[in-house]
């Protein structure tokens, strides 16, 4: 319980809004889905990837380890496939820098492939998966937003991270 705490004591004291936000990718972002949507689910890790497959008008997903996740997104999009051979968006509430290498070695991420995982200040074991993700490579941008994390595969854009409050 004191983890949790301390780790949203300085999640708030880290995080911005989107005037916080010099990358025009991620302020877009932050205004046209997260802030500009209307709420689509109860949950904020469900509630952003519903915003996400609407605002990057993604086709293929990934959801790896949650079942309401995928039947929400099935009811929500019913066109969306879920096995395909590269994916726009995985959702993940466990996703340690072995999967991300896996899946990028494998071809199934790509340039624009976004990775979201829930509860990444949940306990001390996926804030430290969550601190080891967005500083690979091939990560160029990762955006906290403290109930999931938000990592993003954009060759053209300078490697950056965001604390976001939604």
């Amino acid at each position: 319980m004191m983890f949790k705490f301390v780790s949203y004591l300085n999640f708030i004291l880290k995080s911005t809004n989107e005037h916080g936000v010099h990358s025009p990718f991620v302020f877009n972002f932050v205004t046209k889905c997260l802030y500009g949507m209307k709420k689509r689910h109860g949950t904020k890790p469900i509630d952003v990837l519903l915003k996400s497959i609407a605002y990057f008008d993604a086709q293929n997903i990934s959801i790896l380890d949650h079942l309401e996740a995928a039947q929400v997104v099935l009811e929500s999009f019913p066109g969306i496939a879920f096995k395909s051979t590269t994916y726009d968006v995985v959702f993940a509430n466990e996703f340690e820098e072995f999967h991300f290498k896996q899946q990028l070695s494998e071809g199934k991420l790509h340039n624009d492939s976004m990775i979201l995982i829930a509860g990444i200040h949940q306990n001390p074991k996926k804030q430290g998966q969550w601190n080891a993700l967005k500083v690979l490579p091939n990560i160029t941008v990762s955006i906290d937003m403290y109930h999931l994390g938000a990592l993003f595969i954009r060759k053209e854009q300078q490697k950056e991270h965001f604390t976001i409050r939604i």
